[in-house]
């Protein structure tokens, strides 16, 4: 709170500067038109029309600007001139609106309640899981992982919830130790695969392609790891081995899926 009442009191203090410096600069300059000088301007227009060298209609356009730009200038005004006592009007006045507002906020704040901490909020938070958001969901699970650091399934939640919270290498680093856990559990490799797949921007870089074709060797049947391991090939251009991926995929949906469909075309295109 110390620190709270000296910053207030400087910032107090730079404001009435600041007001009193703009006092004394006073007004803005600008361009200084005299009566004289606009009465001379509009004067010399007018002896170029009686002399011919104006005619009705440039005359008109040339008083008309000379009119507007005399309007937009900055008039002569007296200087500003600061009286004596007004210095101390102006502290004053600055000093009793600092006043104000530190007096409401004693009335309707609480200065002296410390800052809730951040394990707080996630232990308040647990307590209303459906109305928090996908960040503060995976704060939630986090803490449970870290009082769980060897639980498979806290793992598991926890790369879920970083993946819908959206921070793919939180999830990576989840699923990956998860999978450290499971070493023979197809669904952990296969997890962990998507999830690098995420961070790689959607490409199956190296590291995915070895933790799906880990979950394949686990688990053929793996739908997913198939699927991903159909792009690996051919983004390489590897027809053969796409073929022998996506064939299980095609087989098992039915005549008219759309995804199906999907699949016949892309390897369709490749091999043409």
């Amino acid at each position: 709170m110390t620190v709270f009442w000296i910053m207030t009191a400087l910032m107090a203090a730079l404001a009435g500067l600041l007001v009193l410096a703009g006092a004394r600069r006073g007004d803005a300059e600008g361009e200084l038109v005299t009566p004289a000088v606009a009465s001379a301007e509009l004067s010399e227009l007018d002896r170029l029309k009686a002399r011919g060298l104006l005619d009705e209609a440039g005359w008109t356009v040339a008083r008309a600007e000379a009119g507007r730009r005399i309007l937009s200038a900055r008039r002569d005004t007296a200087p500003v001139v600061a009286g004596g006592r007004d210095r101390v009007w102006v502290l004053g006045g600055v000093m009793t609106a600092v006043a104000a507002a530190l007096g409401l906020y004693l009335l309707i704040a609480a200065p002296g309640l410390p800052d809730q901490s951040y394990e707080r909020r996630v232990e308040e938070w647990a307590t209303r899981l459906d109305t928090l958001q996908p960040p503060q969901i995976a704060a939630v699970v986090a803490r449970e992982v870290e009082q769980r650091p060897d639980d498979y399934q806290a793992l598991t939640m926890l790369g879920v919830a970083r993946s819908g919270a959206g921070d793919p290498i939180g999830a990576v680093s989840a699923f990956r130790r998860a999978a450290a856990l499971q070493p023979d559990d197809a669904g952990a490799s296969s997890r962990l695969g998507q999830s690098l797949v995420r961070v790689n921007g959607g490409a199956v870089g190296a590291d995915a392609e070895a933790a799906f074709r880990r979950a394949l060797e686990i688990d053929p049947g793996q739908g997913s790891a198939r699927y991903f391991l159909g792009e690996a090939a051919l983004a390489r251009g590897e027809l053969a081995m796409a073929r022998e991926m996506w064939a299980p995929l095609i087989a098992a949906l039915p005549a008219g899926d759309p995804d199906r469909a999907g699949l016949e075309a892309r390897l369709a295109g490749a091999g043409s």
